[in-house]
């Protein structure tokens, strides 16, 4: 038998060496590494776990109070916002009594809403993923996390009661240069369409949103405004001269509170009228025919598309509604004014607004990226830099560092010269153009006011696990409430900014 084996294994090593010891090139390419981590005889090499490359940016929630509410469908409240606002004179006559003071009193309320998202798993994608991953954990957490980043964007934009209305008739200045525009194509018409936040993120040029029927996990669906105003007329421009092909249209529409920017369409009279430019400021430079897709005839110019019932009102509805107090400024396309002393013009004009009407400082300012760098360039630009900045030097050789970085600005206006930083927040979801002012302490002393704004939940951040009646897991995040924010005036925006 010992003589068998080794018979066999000398046979088998002999025909080992012959089989590599002659130029085979079939043979051998079996055994080469492959050019595909999916085929072949690889491993594949892949890292455990997933990895979540997105940004969970969620400020405003994060700074904002949670209060507990006491059920009924809204919040309600009085304040009284003035007293002797007919500013009685306090001298009295010998024997008679004084004046009689006038007392303003407001109310307010805030109805609330339900919020959630949901996801599932199958059974197969959970088998899949053993020994990789935990896909229901990471359904359920990521889950959470999207609805957090909506209840920041809510927060923020939600449009629950406001709606941006009719979008104004534009006015339109056509001149014989810097375009290609044709005067024998004229007259031009030209239309806007007024865009809340929602809208601004959700149109492109080939598509502007208005209105949204979303289908529903359980088989339902609800319809509501994607964000856009209702059309405004058209307005006809002739470029002047005989036979120009080189015109151009500067068009501007009047600002539309709470909304963030601007769809254009236009056409030359006999043609089609398309959509073609979208701007974060209230004007556009028309200089070619409208290069977009979206036809001007399939969209609906009768009604608003721009609230959507199902959200409550965010920051830029309160702000933006009639009658609210908030201080409100468009810059209608120009930039911000460096001033001389290390300032921005703009900034300190709202900022004398708060106290000349108020008496209150904003405690924070939220900016996009652009604003952020503008606010930075105009600063560092100005004519004298010394009350607006300090400079640390660190002495460590080799170590020069470049750039800068604008953190906060300084309130002049403060009482006893207690000058006030208010911090610079640059914000993930603010867009170009847009500047906004918030108060989160109001220096009126037994106010009553714990909180200017809170999220007041009837029900917090709740999970639910569906019974299954699929091959499948079904998971929903939700929460039932609103925002409170007791006194709108101590908030403003400054709104279609250039950038520059």
């Amino acid at each position: 038998m010992n003589e068998m084996a080794s018979q066999i294994s000398k046979e088998t090593m002999d025909l080992y060496k012959a089989a590599f010891g002659r130029p085979d090139a079939d043979l051998l390419k079996a055994w080469v590494q492959s050019g595909s981590a999916v085929s072949g005889i690889t491993a594949y090499d892949l890292e455990a776990p997933a990895k979540l490359l997105f940004p969970v940016l969620t400020p405003l929630r994060n700074m904002i109070p949670r209060v507990a509410g006491k059920g009924g469908i809204q919040a309600n409240w009085r304040a009284v916002t003035g007293i002797n606002v007919n500013n009685q004179s306090l001298g009295v006559s010998e024997g008679n009594r004084g004046g009689v003071t006038a007392t303003t009193v407001k109310d307010y309320l805030a109805v609330y809403v339900e919020l959630g998202l949901e996801d599932s798993v199958t059974w197969k994608a959970q088998y899949a993923a053993q020994g990789f991953d935990d896909v229901l954990a990471l359904a359920t957490d990521n889950l959470l996390k999207s609805t957090m980043i909506g209840e920041e964007q809510l927060i923020l934009a939600g449009q629950g009661t406001f709606g941006l209305g009719l979008t104004p008739q534009p006015s339109c200045t056509p001149i014989a240069t810097l375009g290609s525009l044709t005067n024998a194509a004229s007259p031009y018409t030209v239309y806007c369409v007024a865009l809340n936040y929602w809208g601004y993120k959700r149109s492109t040029l080939r598509n502007l949103v208005q209105d949204i029927t979303r289908t529903n996990a359980d088989g339902s669906s609800d319809t509501f405004g994607g964000g856009s105003a209702q059309v405004s007329l058209g307005q006809p421009a002739t470029i002047p001269g005989g036979g120009v092909t080189a015109g151009s249209i500067t068009a501007t529409v009047a600002a539309v509170p709470g909304a963030v920017a601007y769809a254009w369409f236009w056409g030359p009279n006999a043609g089609a009228v398309k959509l073609g430019a979208i701007t974060t400021v209230n004007q556009v430079v028309i200089t070619a025919l409208a290069s977009g897709t979206v036809d001007l005839s399939t969209l609906d110019t009768t009604l608003d598309h721009s609230a959507n019932s199902l959200e409550f009102d965010g920051f830029f509805a309160q702000i933006a509604k009639t009658g609210s107090g908030s201080y409100m400024r468009s810059l209608d396309g120009a930039v911000l004014t460096s001033g001389k002393d290390g300032s921005i013009v703009e900034f300190d004009d709202a900022l004398q607004s708060f106290w000349d009407n108020y008496r209150l400082s904003p405690t924070s300012i939220w900016v996009g990226s652009q604003e952020d760098r503008n606010i930075r360039s105009k600063i560092m630009n100005s004519a004298s830099l010394s009350g607006a900045m300090r400079f640390v030097f660190n002495a460590v050789q080799g170590q020069i560092v470049g750039g800068s970085m604008a953190v906060s600005y300084l309130n002049p206006f403060a009482m006893s010269g207690d000058a006030k930083a208010i911090p610079i927040n640059l914000h993930p979801n603010i867009p170009n153009g847009t500047v906004m002012f918030l108060t989160d302490v109001l220096p009126y002393p037994m106010s009553n006011v714990t909180n200017v704004f809170q999220m007041l939940l009837r029900q917090d951040y709740f999970a639910i696990t569906w019974p299954m009646v699929k091959r499948k897991r079904e998971y929903g995040v939700y929460l039932d409430g609103v925002l409170q924010h007791y006194f709108p005036p101590s908030m403003g925006t400054i709104s279609n900014i250039g950038n520059g």
